[in-house]
């Protein structure tokens, strides 16, 4: 990984993505940008002001807030950390994190799950939840009071798709920084008669293509797909949950999939590494 995008709202769910991002970055020897989009307009909105500040005035008091946020929560001057940081005007939130990402060719952006207020939850969750459908790298979803202190156990959930081998490849570049375990998981139901012959179909083109030597596979059946995925990652003790947001082709499965990445992303206590299938 060479650039990691870390999106802030200044949440405290925030600090706990700053923080996993930073020591993510060191463990990966990655560049780290710490980026704030802002509103302009709403900004003069929220202070009652009824002429527009100038933007490069704005620019500047969310620079120096960028700045007193890293300093406060990692402890030292961004100089001395080794980390950039910029504010950015956009009226989109989303648009102004992919713009950056797409101009830095970034390997990943981390953002928080939630944001401090019942507003900023809402916001903060579809944010994330856009940036799922939209960003061209994988997002990083960092709950509160989440710490990077070692990953030992990656749960990755297939529904064998020739998109899920790219995705797996991306994750073990993580893993082997770490030497984790990545269980490769697919829950079936009723329905799926062929789910055995599939995972091992599966197996073997995956082996193919990624050289990570420490993954495991297991199907399970389970009528509730969800309750069961947390049930397992509590059950092998996971460390981060990667899943592939598919695309509305008209499958149930995959509209359900689609479903299932964002309600995890709004109730799981581990990080989430969400994977889009139309970047591969």
């Amino acid at each position: 990984m060479k650039t990691i995008i870390h999106a802030t709202d200044f949440s405290d769910n925030a600090i706990s993505a700053l923080k996993y991002a930073y020591s993510l970055c060191k463990k990966t020897n990655a560049a780290l940008l710490v980026i704030h989009v802002f509103n302009n307009s709403t900004l003069a909105s929220t202070i009652n002001d009824p002429i527009l500040i100038p933007i490069e005035e704005s620019i500047q008091k969310k620079n120096t807030q960028l700045k007193e946020f890293c300093k406060f929560h990692l402890g030292s001057d961004i100089e001395t950390l080794n980390i950039q940081i910029e504010a950015i005007e956009n009226s989109s939130v989303v648009a102004g994190i992919i713009s950056k990402t797409d101009e830095l060719y970034a390997s990943m952006i981390v953002t928080g799950m939630k944001g401090k207020s019942a507003l900023e939850k809402l916001l903060m969750g579809s944010t994330t939840k856009k940036l799922i459908e939209k960003a061209p790298c994988p997002i990083l979803a960092i709950p509160i009071n989440a710490t990077l202190k070692n990953i030992k156990t990656i749960v990755y959930t297939t529904d064998f798709e020739e998109e899920d081998i790219i995705a797996i490849f991306r994750l073990a570049e993580i893993a082997k920084i770490f030497n984790a375990t990545i269980k490769i998981v697919h829950v079936f139901k009723k329905s799926d008669t062929n789910s055995e012959q599939e995972m091992e179909w599966f197996k073997e083109i995956l082996k193919q293509k990624v050289t990570y030597k420490n993954l495991e596979f297991e199907v399970v059946f389970s009528d509730e797909i969800y309750n069961y995925l947390v049930f397992y990652l509590n059950k092998v003790d996971a460390d981060l949950i990667g899943m592939l947001e598919r695309g509305n082709k008209g499958l149930i499965r995959k509209i359900f999939h689609k479903d299932l990445v964002k309600k995890i992303e709004g109730t799981i206590h581990i990080p989430l590494i969400s994977f889009n299938e139309i970047n591969y």
